[in-house]
């Protein structure tokens, strides 16, 4: 299992109050394919620097996670499907 790293963007349309419920939701394909879910933390909402989707903000969330890499690739794929995800950026941290 490799260590992997995922910044979310949700829409700011979302009820702040069901914010964990909804990542979790989103997230659960990684325990089903023998992954775990480190730490989420969730940032809030945030102003972004350009228009995204003629959005003007929304709310960030960072995800520490070991999975396989076919797990991540689905992972990506079922949140480039949801309505609610504005960006997804995945990535593998460097090893210190």
């Amino acid at each position: 299992m490799r260590h992997y790293e995922a910044m979310i963007i949700l829409d700011p349309e979302l009820q702040e109050s069901s914010l964990g419920a909804t990542i979790e939701k989103l997230l659960k394909v990684i325990p089903a394919d023998g992954g775990t879910v480190d730490n989420v933390d969730i940032w809030g909402r945030r102003r972004f620097a350009y228009e995204i989707q003629k959005k003007t903000e929304g709310y960030y969330a960072v995800v520490d996670f070991h999975a396989e890499p076919a797990t991540t690739k689905e992972l990506d794929r079922q949140l480039g499907l949801n309505e609610s995800v504005l960006r997804v950026k995945i990535l593998r941290p460097d090893a210190k």
